[in-house]
This record gives C-alpha cells, structure tokens and sequence, in this order.
C-alpha cells in the first residue's frame, strides 16, 4: 500500500508554525531563575513533534537543527542543563532559522544552510560547554503520558507490539531494526545519523513512543478556524516587558499578564495539560480557506436572490402577496443568519498576530538600549482573516516607531519625572461593526513644531494655525520624517505613508492623538469583514449608489440657512462649523439630478481624513449588499470602493468617501474653509 506523503505537506507546515510560535511565547515568558517542568516539557514536545515530521517528510535540514536543539531542551528539562538568559537567547535565534527554513521548504527555494550549520555548532558549543549548576527544580514524572501536538493526518491506534511500532502502522515497508533502535529514530524512516558531535538522543517514555512524532494522537490536531476558546478574554491583557538590565519580573495572577525582561524573561502562566487540549481540539477541524471563502461568495448570491425575491414580493397584491411576503420575511431570517455563521468561520483572534510582537519590542529595546514593557490587550478580539494578514506590516511598523521614536532612553525618562520603563499598549475592540485597534505609548509624543518646519521644508502648504489633527496626518506624507538621523530601524522616511495606505487599501483608517511629553496613540479603523456590509442606498438622476453606514453620520434636507458661499462653491453651516458639500451628481458626473441643495437630501459622512456633506436626490433604504471588486474587472475609480448587485438586478456603486474626500475637498474646497 503506497501513501502520497505530498497531501499532508500542508498540514505539517502549518503546524510546525504553530509549534515554532508556541515554543517563542513559552521562552519569552521563561522564568531562568526557576523554570517551570511543564513549561520545559511542552517546548521540548514541540520540537520533538517538528523533529519528526521533518524526517518523516524527508526535510533533513531542519530535522537536523531541531534534532540538536531538542537535545538541548532534553538536558534542561531532565536537571542536566542550568537554563540562562543567553541559553534562551540562543534558542530563541535559533527558532529565527528554523522558520527561515521551514519557509525555504514551503517555498521550495534553497535553505539558509549557513545559518543552520552556525546554529548546530553553537548548540552544541552550549551542550558540550556548560559547567553551571543544574537549577534546582522538582520535576515531574518525565517518564508520565504526554501528549505531542500531532500534525491531525491520523487518529490514533493502539500499539499492539514492537513490531507494529517499526512498521509504521501497516504504511510502509518493513525495516529491520536494531532491539536497540530509539523512538526518535523515526520507525525505520531516517538514515543513521552521525551524532559523535552531539549528545546522546533524547529518551522518550513508551507514550512518547507511540505517538510516531506527533502523527499518531488521541484526536486528530486541527488548526482552529475560530480559537476564541484558546485566547484570553477580550477584556484581560497580556504584557510582557523587555528591559536591558532589569533580569525579570514578577507574575501578578490578578492582572493576568505575562511579562518578559531583557536578558532574562519573566514566568508566563503555566500551559494548559496536554489532556485538556486534546478535548479543546477534538472539536475543531481543518479547512482550507479556499473552500470557505467559496461558501462566502455563494451566501452573497444567496443575499442577492433574498433582495430579488423581496422586490418582487412588493408586486404582489391580496393574500398571495402576503402569504409570499411571510416567506420572504422568514428567508431573509434564514439568510442573515447563514451569511452570519459563514462570515464567522473566516473570522480569526488577533492573539496570534499580537503574539508575534513581545519577541520583536524585547530585542528592538535591547538594541536601542531601552526600557519597554509591551502590554496586550483584547487578544481574543475577532477579525476576518483576510484583514488579519493585511495589518501585520502596519502594526509592526507602528510598533517600532513608537519604541524607536515615543518612548525615551531610561535616562531621559527619570529627568523627566518618569518611570525608567516605559510601556506601549498594543490593543483591539470591537465597536459595532467595526474593529479599534490601538497602539499607545507614554513617551515624547509627537512635536508640533518639527513636523511643521519639515512640511515647510517639503514644499508641503502648512500654517501655524492647523488643528493637531492635520497637523499629526502630515507623517504620512511619503518621504516625511524628522528623525535627526538614519538608522537601520527608521529614519527615511519610508514607510508610515505605506501604513496608511495599506490601511486604506482595506476599507479602514488610521487617527491620531498625541501630547508633548505623554506620548502618543495610534487608533486603526478597520471593517468586520470586506465581503459583505450594510449599506444606505441613495439615488442620484438614474443611478443608485450605496453608502457604508459606518461612514454615515446623519442625513437632512438644508435650508438656506444652512448653505453658505465661498468663492464659487457651496459649503454648510452646521452647529457652527462649516461642512465642505460635495454634489454627487457633479463628481461622479451623473445626468438629470437635482442640482440645488434645498431640492435634495445632504448626507453627513466622516473619513478618515475629514467630515464632510455630499448631496443626493433620494434616500431609497438601508440594504445589506455584498461588494464586488470593480477594479479586478474594470479599473479603480475615484471615489468607489466597489458595485454590487441590486434585488432588481442593476448595479449599484458602493462609495469610498476617504477616496471622495481626498480627491474632492482638499483640492477644491479646502483652501477656502482654512
């Protein structure tokens, strides 16, 4: 019986990132003075588990580097080993290489064989070279069931005999094998490897050895399409701190954080037993994206036939109709409810991206010789998954920023009546249909006068006079910093206009708030999901157009009162302030519409640059409508996001009102209104 090994290649790379991000959150919340056995076990498993697959999978670079590592861990967990700051330096560069090369075989391009040579010959140098005391700590039973992470390709057998362990289960050939061959030697898959540089390999209990590195396990292992479950509550944070001289920090349970400190992190939570995440697991299963995004495009026609149904049902008259408009009412019921379950599959917890960041804030403060303590917060804050790989980028650039230019040097911190150790709050909340997320910092904050003076310099049209909020926007202007040097972490100017603009490339925005001398924040808008949203339609002559209703503040007809001239335009005068009106008729040049304000319906919106009025004929009704890519089949145009399909079967433009108002009210109405 021959197995096409290839289908499980998936399965295992998205595993083993799983495993090598486990491993990184369990040595960044390590307490060196007193580790924890279960937490030194569990990274142990983990790349036991890699260890295996790799062989399995005929991955020998990386079988071999974590093959030393995992020796490493062996001796830690067994009392062999005293465990230090640099020793969790060293693994955690060494888990840098392991996903360069995980990422190599992925991509099917040459792996990092350099970096993984100098890798093996400092573990080893660690392995051969330590002399310290072994830490004193009470371990537990090594020899108890523990549970790998299996890769989820098999449920598990029994193991009846020896002989069905080196068979591998009935799936391969048999290979005659040694009485004293280990476990580790991968039932007959690996060639005998040449270990005189290395230490003994690793004994693994009887459970360890049944369990076929991972492949063989009580439930099948799943990457959660929803691991709510397996975050913190929204409201709890996480932080870990980093530090160059401070050596740790203490756990507080009631805060419920972790904290990290350079060079030696704190101690994170213990992890959950092995048998608790096996029920966790066993109610989850692994599907490819593709299939759901699929199902997603199918409940948006199902959401258009709805709306056609419903048009229809308008049309007819006496008990037919309403017995018909009964059974649209109950299927529009039906649909919301399924286009909601469905959008939830695609809906992931920022825990994961937000768990990349203790690792990056830890070694960048360490490089600038900085005290940070990075605070997590509303992990388990669900977002579509499509948005979740979009924002890493601009998070880790703002991130970066806020340790590089807000928080101070520990010197400048204590003249300032501050503490040594500053903190960034990096944070997510869901707020009606849309998603915060905050970056915070108690350092410098933005300054004025710099920004203002490079704008000039920049050939930017500036005044004194311009609100903070303007004023903070001219940073992501391309090309724009006031750093007083350049530096390998930021000082180019490149980069922050990136941010926005991929920001805004997924419907969200990005504001600002800052005070000299308390730091700054960061507020990033973005939508629950871009497939589907409920919108306002309007009418403009013939054409229907639907607006977000996140962007829309209120709708009214104006009186004369309330339109004033300026030059040869119109604005508003709303609650003493003026509102630039821009006509839809005239911008998106649309015949037969209603040309004076007092005839039609002002709609209010607010973007991310600007509130402002557009004018529109008629409001038609609130409608969910689904958004499709204009620019895939057409091109991008000014103003629109994207069209949708009508009940009618027409097609309506969906507004982008940051697009409107950049392209609108800065070149024509705002000079008048500064």
């Amino acid at each position: 019986m021959s197995i096409d090994i290839e289908q499980f290649h998936s399965v295992f790379f998205d595993e083993s990132d799983e495993h090598l991000d486990d491993m990184e959150q369990l040595l960044m919340g390590l307490d060196v003075e007193s580790p924890d056995p279960e937490e030194l076990n569990s990274i142990f498993r983990a790349a036991h588990s890699i260890k295996g697959g790799s062989g399995i999978f005929g991955f020998d670079a990386l079988m071999s580097l974590t093959h030393v590592m995992e020796n490493l861990l062996d001796q830690a967990r067994n009392n062999e080993l005293c465990i230090t700051a640099d020793i969790v330096n060293v693994l955690l560069e060494t888990l840098d290489v392991l996903k360069d090369t995980l990422n190599a075989y992925r991509d099917a391009t040459p792996v990092p064989e350099d970096s993984i040579a100098e890798r093996v010959e400092t573990l080893n140098g660690v392995i051969n070279g330590q002399s310290a005391e072994p830490t004193k700590i009470e371990t537990e039973d090594q020899n108890e069931s523990v549970q790998d992470d299996s890769f989820g390709f098999f449920e598990d057998e029994p193991v009846q005999s020896k002989d069905n362990e080196d068979d591998g289960f009935g799936f391969f050939d048999d290979e005659p094998t040694n009485a004293s061959t280990q476990a580790d030697d991968g039932f007959g898959f690996f060639d005998d490897e040449d270990t005189s540089n290395t230490v003994a390999e690793p004994e693994l209990s009887k459970a360890e050895e049944s369990q076929g590195f991972g492949f063989f396990d009580d439930v099948p292992s799943a990457s959660h399409i929803n691991t709510a479950s397996e975050t913190t509550k929204g409201g709890e944070p996480q932080s870990a701190s980093t530090s160059q001289n401070s050596t740790s920090n203490t756990h507080t349970k009631e805060e419920k954080s972790d904290t990290a400190s350079t060079p030696a992190p704190a101690k994170a939570p213990a992890k959950p037993s092995a048998k608790k995440s096996a029920v966790r697991e066993s109610a989850s299963i692994r599907v490819d994206t593709t299939k759901i995004d699929a199902m997603v495009n199918l409940v948006g026609e199902l959401v258009i036939t709805q709306s056609m149904l419903s048009m229809i049902g308008q049309d007819v008259d006496g008990q037919v109709g309403e017995r018909l408009q009964l059974a649209i009412d109950e299927l529009q019921r039906n649909t919301r409810e399924i286009q909601e379950s469905v959008m939830s599959m695609r809906m992931l917890p920022l825990t994961a991206t937000f768990n990349r960041f203790p690792r990056l804030v830890r070694d960048l403060a360490g490089k600038l010789g900085k005290q940070v303590e990075l605070v997590l917060q509303g992990g388990s804050t669900e977002i579509d998954k499509s948005l979740i790989e979009k924002i890493v980028d601009p998070l880790t650039h703002l991130v970066r920023n806020s340790i590089d230019h807000g928080i101070e040097t520990p010197e400048k911190r204590v003249a300032a009546g501050k503490a040594e150790k500053g903190t960034v709050i990096l944070s997510a909340e869901q707020k009606g249909g849309s998603i915060i997320i905050s970056i915070i910092d108690d350092g410098g904050g933005l300054h004025r006068d710099k920004i203002l003076e490079k704008a000039r310099s920049n050939g930017l049209a500036v005044s004194d006079d311009m609100p903070d909020a303007d004023v903070w926007q001219l940073i992501f202007q391309p090309g724009f910093s006031t750093a007083d040097a350049i530096t390998d972490v930021s000082g180019r100017g490149v980069g922050m206009d990136v941010v926005r603009r991929n920001i805004e490339s997924i419907g969200g925005r990005i504001d600002i708030e800052s005070s000299a001398g308390e730091g700054s924040a960061f507020f990033i808008h973005l939508p629950l999901t871009l497939a589907i949203v409920d919108g306002m339609c309007v009418t403009v002559g013939e054409q229907i157009f639907v607006i977000p209703l996140l962007n829309i503040i209120e709708s009214f007809q104006p009186t004369e009162q309330q339109l004033k001239t300026l030059g040869n335009d119109t604005v508003l005068y709303i609650r003493d302030q003026y509102w630039p009106l821009v006509p839809l008729y005239d911008f998106m040049q649309v015949e037969d519409a209603a040309k004076s304000p007092t005839e039609g319906i002002v709609v209010l919106l607010e973007s991310s640059k600007k509130r402002f009025g557009i004018l529109v004929d008629a409001l038609v009704g609130q409608q969910q409508v689904v958004i499709k890519s204009l620019e895939e089949h057409y091109r991008k145009v000014a103003g629109i996001a994207g069209a949708t399909i009508m009940g009618d079967g027409k097609v309506a433009l969906i507004i982008d009102a940051d697009s409107i108002a950049t392209t609108y009210t800065s070149s024509q109405i705002e000079e008048l209104l500064s």
